[in-house]
C-alpha cells in the first residue's frame, strides 16, 4: 500500500507539472512580451478580489495554509481540512463605495471528501449616467453587479496529498446588459511531513471567453433626412473578453511544529503557540507577476495577529489583521478583521465570520 501511495503521488505530480508548464509560459508571454501587455484587457476583475479577513490579512500568502471554507477561493484543496459542517461570511468594503461579499458552506461527504457551495457578489452601488453634453448627469442611474456561484469538491487522495476543484457560474451585468459563462479552479496541497511544511499549487478562473448581450445591444435609429424614410434597427457588435486566468504556487509551515520551536500543549490539550509563515507566487493573464509573504501568530487558539506584504502590485503592499476564536465544544466560531492600504485608492477593510458545527 505504501508503494502504491508513493507511485500515485509521483504520477499526480508529473501530471500537474506537465499541465502547469504551458500555462505558466503562456501567462508570462501574454503579460510581459516586450513592449506589449494585456493589462486591463480581461473582464471579471472581481474574481481576483481576495475573500476572508484571515487570508487577506496575510497579503494573500495563503494558498498553502488555507484550511477553512475560504479555501474555495485561495486553493480548493484546502477544503479537505474542514472536518465538520462549516460556514463563512465575509464583507469587503472596497474603494469608491463599492462592496464585495462572500458566503460559503461546506459539508463532509464520507471520511475523506468535502463538498462546498459558495456565492460571491460585487456591487458598484448607484452610478449617475452622464454624457458629454450632460456632464452633471442626465437623471438616470445604473450600477454594476457581478456574481459567481460555485460548487467545490475536495478530498485527500492519500494521507498527505489533497486535491480540490471548483466549478463556477459567473455573470457580469450593468444597466440591462450581461455576460455569463463557467470558469473552473483546480488546486492541490502536499503535506511533506517535515516540520509542518506544506506545498500548494492552484489554477484559477480557467474558462472560455464571454460577451455582453441584452436589450441595450439592440438600437433603433431614427431616419436620416434624404437617405432613410424608415427607422433602422441596429445590432451593436460586442467584443469577446477573457476572464483573468491565474496560476498560484505557495509554501507554508507552522514554525511551532518543529521547524523553529517545539509544540507546547497544556493540560487541557490547547496548543499554546502557533506561528504560521507562508510565501505565494502568482502570475496572471492580464497583469505582471506578484509575490506575497505573510505570517500569523496565534496564542492559545484564541487570539491571532497577522501581517504580510505583496510585491509587484501597483496598489497593494502592506497588510494586517486580527482574529478571535471561540470553541464551545460542539460549536466553534471565529471573527476576523483585516486592512489593506492602497497607494492611491484609500484603505480596503474586510470583516468575516466563520462557524463550524459538530
Amino acid at each position: 500500500m505504501k508503494n502504491m501511495n508513493t507511485t500515485l503521488r509521483l504520477a499526480l505530480s508529473a501530471v500537474l507539472l506537465c499541465f502547469s508548464t504551458p500555462i505558466v509560459s503562456a501567462q508570462l508571454i501574454a503579460v510581459t512580451a516586450g513592449d506589449f501587455t494585456k493589462v486591463g484587457l480581461s473582464g471579471g476583475q472581481f474574481l481576483k478580489i481576495g475573500v476572508g479577513a484571515r487570508g487577506t490579512g496575510m497579503a494573500g500568502a495563503f494558498s498553502s495554509l488555507a484550511n477553512d471554507v475560504t479555501s474555495v477561493f485561495w486553493n480548493p484543496a484546502g477544503l479537505a481540512d474542514v472536518k465538520r459542517f462549516a460556514a463563512d461570511f465575509s464583507q469587503t468594503f472596497w474603494f469608491a463605495g463599492m462592496s464585495h461579499s462572500f458566503a460559503a458552506v461546506a459539508i463532509p461527504v464520507g471520511e475523506k471528501f468535502r463538498l462546498g457551495a459558495s456565492f460571491t457578489g460585487f456591487s458598484s452601488g448607484d452610478i449617475f449616467v452622464t454624457t458629454t453634453d450632460q456632464q452633471e448627469g442626465t437623471g438616470g442611474i445604473y450600477n454594476v453587479s457581478d456574481i459567481a456561484i460555485g460548487l467545490t469538491l475536495a478530498g485527500y487522495l492519500t494521507e498527505q496529498f489533497a486535491f480540490g476543484a471548483t466549478a463556477k457560474y459567473v455573470q457580469h451585468a450593468f444597466t440591462n446588459m450581461s455576460a455569463s459563462g463557467f470558469v473552473f479552479d483546480v488546486g492541490t496541497r502536499y503535506n511533506t511531513g517535515f516540520n509542518g511544511l506544506v506545498l500548494a499549487f492552484s489554477v484559477n478562473s480557467l474558462g472560455t471567453q464571454q460577451a455582453y448581450t441584452g436589450p441595450n445591444v439592440t438600437r433603433t435609429n431614427p431616419p436620416t433626412d434624404g437617405i432613410n424614410t424608415m427607422p433602422l434597427d441596429m445590432q451593436m457588435q460586442t467584443s469577446d473578453f477573457n476572464v483573468p486566468l491565474s496560476f498560484r504556487i505557495g509554501l507554508g509551515a507552522d514554525l511551532c511544529k518543529g521547524a523553529v520551536f517545539e509544540p507546547e500543549i497544556d493540560a487541557d490539550g490547547i496548543l499554546q503557540h502557533s506561528w504560521m509563515a507562508a510565501v505565494d507566487f502568482e502570475t496572471f493573464s492580464d497583469v505582471p507577476e506578484q509575490f506575497a509573504i505573510g505570517t500569523e501568530y496565534t496564542w492559545k487558539e484564541f487570539v491571532s495577529v497577522r501581517a504580510g506584504y505583496r510585491f509587484g502590485s501597483d496598489q497593494f503592499g502592506l497588510a494586517g489583521g486580527v482574529g478571535l476564536k471561540y470553541n464551545g465544544g460542539g460549536f466553534e466560531g471565529q471573527v476576523d478583521y483585516s486592512i489593506n492600504p492602497t497607494q492611491n485608492l484609500g484603505l480596503i477593510s474586510r470583516f468575516s465570520v466563520a462557524m463550524r458545527f459538530n
